[in-house]
Parts: structure tokens; C-alpha cells; sequence
């Protein structure tokens, strides 16, 4: 599998439709392997697409669970297509970055629809060369990680948004907070750039953005997430993905530096009381 063991679109259509078809067959996972002589495990790994499925193996499987033609050629067909990762993905940088970004990156270079919250930050696709550096700086600096990186993983920014602009672009709509658009990432050159950008992009025709005001309804209160789309292959339909980003462990690193740049309790009571008293009096 590409991408140091991140499966493409494909892979994850492939495993989903051998699950669906077994569950149709009526057989439990331990039922099927056992009537092919498999472990249970080896069945798992497949259907969760953590390893791939060889053609003889995966014709035992069509023929336990009676799949005739045409369905039968489009499965063989779909297992058939070669493992080349999409001119936006970044095989180098993917190696170097946390777990389940991999993944993360190829579903985004072959989803056809992109729908994109993000309460923080711009998202990545309209990110500036400068603003992505400024984002990514305070999570290397705080676990040390090596400098040379962090110009690998802004370079491999730059190339997913070939997307965008691609032959058949990706339909891409986010919805940002205003604070996004209030908060410094960088002195103010990079911002003036990066609103600029955003700006920019607005006009592209498989571009929308949208900015939730501060002053109005909030109707999720929740963490960023990404909802993607994609094409169907081979008659065999992929499910919609959704991710949710997250730390995946150093939550106490994290803390204690957001511990470190936030203000004072003294300062901070300060800014709750005046802000009560001027903005919401």
C-alpha cells in the first residue's frame, strides 16, 4: 500500500465491499474464514483494508459468497487497479507526520466533493506558503522535532492543493469561523497575504467559502471536521468518510505549552470582565 501503509480510495472501496457482500451472503466473519480455512484475523485485515487481498483469495471469497457476473468482473476489476498515489500526495512527507494523515491525504486527492468546517484555522487547501508555516512552527517547536521537516510537510501543503486546480477539480466548500480570520499566524504581511488568498480563492468556481460571524448562531459548537465525497469505480460505490482532527497522544506537552502562551488567571479574568462589561452589556 502506499504511503507507508495508508490506503488509497480503492483499497478502503474494496474492503467495504467485500464486508457488504459477506454480510449479505448472511455469514459472520468467523464463519467465513473458517469455511475458506483462513484465521479470522486474516479475513479482518482485509475488510479493514490493512492488507491487501490477492486474486485467488479474493475469488474464494466472490464464490463463497456467490457473486456472479457482471458484479463479480467489477470487484475483480477494482482489485485489479494499480497502487500509484495521486500527483498531489506527498509519499515523503507522509512518512514524517503523525498517524492517520496518510490515510487523510489520499481520501482528499480522490474525493470529488470536499466539505470542510474549520473553528481555528484556514483550511489547509487555501493555506499560504507562509501562513502554513507559521501554523505548523508551534508543533515542532514543541516536540523538538527536526527543522528539516517542517519544510517537507509546508512543500507537501503547496502540492494537495493541486486539487483545486487540477483537470476535474475537486468541489471544495468550507465554513470558517470569523476567528479564524482574526487570529495571527505570523506578522502581519502573512496575514494581509493570507486573507488575500482567500479572497482570491472565493472567485474560483469550485470554491466556497463561508464565514460564520461571531455575532451570530452557532449551530454545531464543535471541533473541526472534513466530510468527503467520491466517485464510484467499477460499479462498486465508495462510502462517504468523514475525519475528525485530533491529537493523537502528548496531550500533556500540548497543555502545558497552551498553559504557556495563554495569559495569567489575573490577566485572563481581566479580559472576561472587560469583555463582558464592552461587548455583551
Amino acid at each position: 500500500m502506499p504511503g507507508h501503509g495508508s490506503p488509497t480510495v480503492g483499497q478502503r472501496r474494496l474492503a467495504a465491499e467485500l464486508r457488504r457482500l459477506r454480510e449479505r451472503a448472511g455469514f459472520l466473519g468467523e464463519e467465513a474464514a473458517a469455511r475458506l480455512g483462513w484465521s479470522a484475523s486474516k479475513l479482518s485485515r482485509i475488510e479493514t483494508s490493512k492488507t491487501g487481498v490477492k486474486q485467488s483469495d479474493l475469488r474464494q471469497l466472490l464464490d463463497l459468497y456467490r457473486v456472479a457476473d457482471p458484479h463479480r468482473a467489477e470487484v475483480l476489476a477494482l482489485a485489479r487497479e494499480p497502487d500509484r498515489a495521486p500527483a498531489s500526495v506527498d509519499s515523503a512527507a507522509i512518512a514524517t507526520f503523525q498517524a492517520g494523515y496518510g490515510a487523510f491525504v489520499y481520501a482528499e486527492a480522490e474525493a470529488i466533493r470536499l466539505w470542510d468546517w474549520e473553528p481555528q484555522l484556514v483550511p489547509g487547501l487555501l493555506q499560504t506558503e507562509g501562513y502554513a508555516r507559521e501554523v505548523m512552527r508551534g508543533w515542532y517547536s514543541m516536540f523538538n522535532l527536526p527543522p528539516g521537516e517542517l519544510d517537507i510537510q509546508v512543500e507537501a501543503r503547496m502540492k494537495r492543493q493541486q486539487v483545486l486546480t487540477q483537470d476535474q477539480p475537486l468541489d471544495f466548500s468550507a465554513v470558517i469561523d470569523e476567528s479564524v480570520i482574526r487570529r495571527r499566524f505570523g506578522d502581519n504581511s502573512v496575514m494581509r497575504q493570507q486573507l488575500q488568498r482567500l479572497a482570491e480563492s472565493s472567485d474560483m468556481p469550485n470554491v466556497e467559502i463561508r464565514v460564520l460571524p461571531l455575532d451570530g448562531n452557532h449551530p454545531v459548537g464543535t471541533a473541526p471536521f472534513t466530510y468527503m465525497q467520491f466517485p464510484q469505480e467499477h460499479e462498486v460505490p465508495q462510502p462517504d468518510i468523514v475525519y475528525v482532527e485530533q491529537l493523537d497522544n502528548n496531550y500533556y506537552v500540548a497543555f502545558e505549552h497552551l498553559r504557556l502562551e495563554a495569559l495569567s488567571p489575573a490577566e485572563s479574568q481581566d479580559v472576561i470582565v472587560s469583555t463582558a462589561r464592552q461587548v455583551w452589556a
